[in-house]
């Protein structure tokens, strides 16, 4: 078995000193804990990728010791496990101390190249930081942020990573909806990767008790091991490093945007302080096109974390951060300077993907209008946006423009009645388009390339990612690999695998696990 190497940096923070059991508030910045032992750890599934950065063979992962590890029941030298003590803003309001109430680091280890890669279970048992609830996790969520994780990474979208999919062999009781109806469903353990799992909420907590010492201590920790590339000293530091969390930030939500990507729970303990995806609970994928879509029930009422308002949201958010690190400053005017460059950055990446999607060389004002005059269209007459976009890359300026809209665009309406209604304004918006497609310098295969780079022809549609968990449950577990090397490759045609890049069925429309999620996990 290839030997890992750690070194447990995090731990260089100030601790809990309490070794007991128990849920409790915690004064340090983390806590040491165990993963709790389960009957029966069996691998479902792993990424071949991310076990190739670590250094294991596909022999190794296949061991029965690879299983009992990343199922929370043996350790290897080195590992010290622990739990992260952080706070959050959740939906708008300040919920104290919050925690990693079931995710359990086993350790960080460094690669051969030297990348720093923090090893943590989801799903293994109570910490600290539990409040009421059991520490575990069940296979559908798990199978889930094991697959978006990578899924994530392919379509080339900043993200925290996932090295293995275990199944406990025990049961897990949830509630999924919160109606009082809670029943048992099998458990599971997600091994998730990153250089950091650091939030936006890791410094709220301390602010928020006034503990500033601490704080000074996370910031300075954070930059010296996960921002080595910044140098300096004091408040130009710090707002250097406020500055690249932002522009981080704001890179994440353009490609969330590009890909029509919806986190669901936006809190800002879900926000990575490296501009990382992290914590993949109720997410979705933007079907027929509607910013207004959250796939998120806990949020129906008021959509806070809706598509649309994502960019929105990371601006308060970091708004939070600004206002929990304001004690290392002594002028508010990095922060402000950190903010606005958050703007700027999400701007500029924003027209960048709009000329991207569109095919254009380079995006002009009037380009900006052109897509919001198109995202105003696909949203009356209820268009897929995935497939809508990747037909826009096969579109023939040249060409008899009516002829493409009713063949092109075939397979992207869900509403026939909607799409007659729509076809003239939808006519109209094409001749334009390819009257600024004959004017760019661009060759047809150029501009192929470069929309078929920006919009994926496969995303993980929920009713995907519900079709392999009903396998699971049902004993067969091969949809998880299978629908995983689907998504290795999204950007590519795949002859043969033409229906994983469908729009969304009638029978997914309204199903839960496809059009409903909730954070029980």
């Amino acid at each position: 078995m290839h030997v890992l190497r750690y070194d447990n940096r995090f731990l260089e923070l100030p601790g809990d000193p309490d070794l007991s059991p128990g849920i409790r508030q915690v004064a340090g910045a983390w806590s040491r804990v165990r993963p709790t032992p389960v009957p029966a750890p069996r691998l479902i599934a792993h990424s071949r990728e991310m076990a190739a950065i670590l250094g294991f063979s596909e022999a190794d992962v296949a061991t029965q010791e690879f299983a009992l590890v990343f199922g929370g029941n043996a350790q290897w030298p080195g590992m010290d496990p622990f739990a992260v003590n952080y706070g959050g803003h959740q939906f708008g309001h300040w919920a104290g101390q919050l925690g990693d109430g079931r995710a359990i680091t086993l350790g960080e280890t460094l690669d051969a190249q030297g990348q720093r890669w923090e090893l943590q279970l989801k799903g293994a048992g109570p910490t600290p930081y539990s409040r009421s609830a059991d520490g575990r996790a069940v296979l559908r969520s798990s199978i889930r942020e094991f697959l978006c994780s990578e899924a994530m990474h392919h379509l080339g979208v900043p993200t925290t990573r996932a090295l293995s999919l275990v199944a406990t062999g025990e049961d897990v009781v949830r509630d999924m909806f919160y109606d009082g109806h809670p029943k048992s469903e099998p458990g599971a353990i997600v091994c998730r990767v990153a250089p950091s799992f650091i939030r936006f909420g890791n410094f709220e907590l301390p602010y928020s008790r006034g503990d500033l010492d601490l704080l000074r201590r996370l910031a300075d920790f954070c930059i010296a091991r996960d921002f080595p590339e910044l140098e300096g000293e004091g408040e130009a530091l710090y707002g250097d490093w406020f500055a690249t969390v932002c522009e981080r930030t704001a890179v994440l939500m353009a490609h969330w945007m590009r890909v029509g990507f919806v986190h669901g729970v936006m809190n800002t303990d879900n926000l990575s302080i490296l501009g990382l995806t992290i914590d993949y609970g109720p997410y979705g994928w933007i079907d027929d096109f509607d910013p207004d879509w959250t796939p998120n029930t806990t949020d129906a009422g008021g959509r806070r974390y809706r598509f649309g308002w994502q960019p929105k949201i990371a601006h308060w958010n970091l708004t939070r951060l600004a206002h929990a690190i304001s004690p290392l400053f002594s002028d508010v005017a990095p922060l402000n300077e950190g903010l606005q460059r958050y703007m700027d950055r999400f701007v500029e990446e924003d027209r960048n993907n709009t000329a991207r999607k569109l095919g254009y060389g380079e995006c002009t004002d009037a380009d900006i209008q052109t897509m919001q005059a198109l995202q105003a269209l696909l949203q009356v007459a209820e268009v897929d946006m995935t497939l809508w976009f990747r037909a826009l890359g096969r579109f023939d300026p040249q060409g008899d423009i009516g002829a493409q809209l009713e063949t092109l665009f075939d397979a992207t309406w869900y509403d026939e009645a909607k799409r007659a209604q729509a076809a003239p304004a939808f006519l109209e918006w094409l001749q334009r388009h390819a009257a600024r497609l004959r004017e760019d310098p661009s060759t047809p295969a150029e501009r192929r390339t470069r929309m078929d780079a920006a919009n994926p022809k496969y995303v993980l549609r929920n009713y995907l990612a519900q079709e392999v968990i009903d396998r699971a449950e049902q004993g067969d577990e091969a949809g998880v690999a299978e629908l995983l090397d689907v998504m290795r490759r999204p950007y590519d045609e795949q002859p043969g695998r033409e229906r994983f890049a469908q729009r969304r069925p009638d029978w997914a429309r309204d199903r839960a696990g496809c059009s409903m999620l909730s954070c029980s996990s």
